[in-house]
């Protein structure tokens, strides 16, 4: 996925402000297993998803609990770092030979406090993970394991493709068993 097309999807920008935007980004490869973001580390740099697929997982008792998942189109980032210059919760590892366009935050914040476009998209791209995470959690406190299992069905049917099973369970908050039933139950 282009970068016009991921920057465009949050908040269209005229093509100054996506030019300026273009040119403070790296373009990188990276194999499947990578880990772009790792537990413990501050990481102030924000990765856009051009090919390839992320799970961002958390250690519970010794247990992996990936509790996001992005693909093309999708950023990167850890909040923890970005915002507070903190050790981040998570470790994201990439799930597929992934290529990302990297930018630093440093050079964001500069373009954020020069251009007003960017500033924008950036206030709009906090707006749209706000609601998507809200959207997730009320999802996982109100909906039983089969909806949440139709509606990732339903809304991102390419997952079941790209990722393992296990990942996918505990993205919908089941046990594998817990999915095998549900889509035994669908077949």
């Amino acid at each position: 996925m282009d970068i016009k097309e991921i920057i465009n999807q949050r908040y269209a920008m005229p093509d100054a402000s996506l030019d300026k935007l273009r040119q403070c980004l790296t373009e990188v490869s990276y194999p499947k297993g990578f880990q772009v973001l790792e537990y413990g580390k501050i990481e102030k740099d924000i990765f856009f998803i051009k090919k390839g697929i992320v799970r961002a997982y958390t250690s519970v008792e010794g247990k992996e609990i990936t509790f996001w998942v992005g693909k093309e189109g999708a950023t990167i980032v850890s909040m923890k770092g970005y915002v507070n210059d903190e050790p981040g919760y998570e470790t994201m590892e990439l799930m597929e030979n992934s290529v990302l366009y990297v930018l630093e935050r440093k050079k964001l914040k500069e373009l954020f406090l020069k251009d007003l476009h960017i500033a924008n998209w950036g206030r709009r791209y906090a707006e749209m993970e706000l609601l998507a995470a809200e959207e997730r959690l009320i999802s996982m406190l109100s909906a039983v394991a089969s909806e949440r299992y139709h509606e990732l069905l339903e809304k991102e049917p390419d997952l079941l493709q790209r990722l393992p099973l296990g990942s996918i369970a505990t993205y919908l908050g089941i046990t594998q068993a817990s999915l095998s039933r549900i889509r035994a139950q669908i077949k």
